[in-house]
């Protein structure tokens, strides 16, 4: 690269106008003393310009995607030469070749949604808004009930292990199974001592594996008490006028909303899964780094959303590393499916996902209209399009056959 000095010589004239040296009016200092005072800062921001400059035609010229920053090494770093010379390290994008997808196959769930499915929808809405009572009996399962407990692993208390006046549900599995039979079964004022073996995949890594002793004592076991599906029952669901036969229509609308939403999802997932399976990416180890802390980063807010400090609990960036190598192959895959099947998302289709959105809000022109207000709001909507138009691609691809699926196995836990 040639005409280094001139470029410089330039800019220390523009500095010199302006320059502010003891001693000298503004615009009066001699070029000598500015360029010893300037010189050195000008020509590395000259070089750094005339580098970004240089590499951009570079790439440009050779039709190159950059993924990442470069690595730039200057070969003969010449502090008063008219040229210089640098080498450039970087990864590419790589070239995606989708390969032929007719052999795979999909199959998509299909659930019915009946009368039972509102009934047991009703009877989970109900149990969300028991009352727990005080009960003269023994605890079951369903019930919540006052303990205090102590554990001890060699005879010594482990942190998180004892607690006074305990509020503790019984039968949703939040608790140990061998922990919650030997709360079951006891009355108030019963106390019991029992052992303990805590599973070896156990969240408190402290005591995984190990044999405790615990020592409960119950001092309360409250019932349920399940409010009446009534017409005020019906208004707490947001049935103004309480009607029965409007309840249960929306229970069923909501349901099967639900279910296509879920079922969607998982189409989605296989889709994905032939995708992966078919398409073999050489990954930019740039691009799996910046994702790797971008799921650090995620995570280390979610953790402070929920009041824990992440300066005691590291977030290490390689537990991280092959959900981030799965995220950026997708990615890049969607990416040249969008571009080279013309998948790109329509304004309409934007639109029907926001008002799609919207219907299960009590004001849905209100939320189209926040959707509609920020770009920001609207490119995360485009992306749900862009993949849901991959995903029909693929589909039309794939061998696709419909597989009646139980209503539990398709919502799991949340009935």
């Amino acid at each position: 690269m040639e005409g280094l000095n001139s470029e410089i010589v330039n800019r220390l004239k523009q500095v010199a106008r302006t320059a502010k040296i003891h001693g000298f009016r503004p615009g009066k200092v001699p070029m000598k003393i500015v360029e010893q005072q300037y010189g050195g800062h000008v020509r590395q921001e000259v070089l750094g310009d005339e580098i970004q400059k240089s590499f951009g035609d570079a790439i440009r010229e050779q039709n190159l995607r950059v993924a990442g920053l470069p690595k730039i090494e200057v070969k003969s770093p010449d502090d008063t030469g008219d040229k210089f010379e640098y080498t450039a390290t970087f990864e590419i994008y790589p070239e995606i070749q989708v390969a032929d997808l007719s052999a795979a196959s999909i199959e998509q769930p299909v659930v019915e949604v009946g009368e039972s499915e509102v009934d047991k929808t009703i009877d989970v809405l109900r149990k969300q808004r028991a009352v727990f009572e005080g009960a003269e009996r023994a605890a079951e399962s369903g019930d919540q009930v006052n303990i205090d407990y102590r554990g001890t692993i060699g005879g010594e208390v482990f942190e998180g292990g004892s607690a006074e006046g305990a509020i503790i549900q019984l039968g949703e599995g939040r608790l140990l199974p061998d922990f919650e039979s030997n709360v079951v079964g006891l009355g108030a004022g019963a106390s019991k001592t029992f052992d303990l073996q805590f599973p070896d995949d156990y969240a408190g890594k402290e005591v995984a594996g190990k044999s405790a002793q615990f020592e409960i004592k119950v001092n309360e076991v409250l019932g349920a008490r399940l409010p009446e599906v009534d017409g005020e029952f019906a208004k707490e669901l947001g049935v103004a006028d309480g009607d029965m036969a409007k309840m249960r229509a929306e229970i069923r609308a909501n349901l099967e909303r639900e279910v296509k939403r879920r079922a969607d999802a998982r189409v989605k997932d296989l889709a994905m899964k032939v995708l992966l399976d078919a398409t073999n990416v050489e990954l930019p180890n740039a691009l799996v780094e910046q994702e790797s802390d971008r799921l650090v980063e995620q995570m280390k807010r979610d953790l402070k959303a929920r009041g824990v400090s992440t300066d005691k609990v590291p977030v290490p960036r390689e537990a991280f590393a092959e959900e981030a190598k799965r995220r950026v192959q997708i990615g890049l895959i969607l990416a040249e499916l969008v571009k080279s099947k013309n998948l790109g998302a329509t304004p309409d289709q934007i639109k029907a996902v926001v008002e799609e959105q919207a219907k299960s809000y009590d004001q849905p022109e209100e939320v189209v209209r926040w959707y509609y207000e920020s770009p920001e709001r609207l490119g995360e909507i485009e992306s749900v399009v862009l993949e849901g138009n991959v995903v029909q691609w693929v589909i039309g691809q794939v061998k696709l056959t419909e597989k009646e699926t139980p209503f539990e196995d398709l919502m799991g836990n949340s009935q």
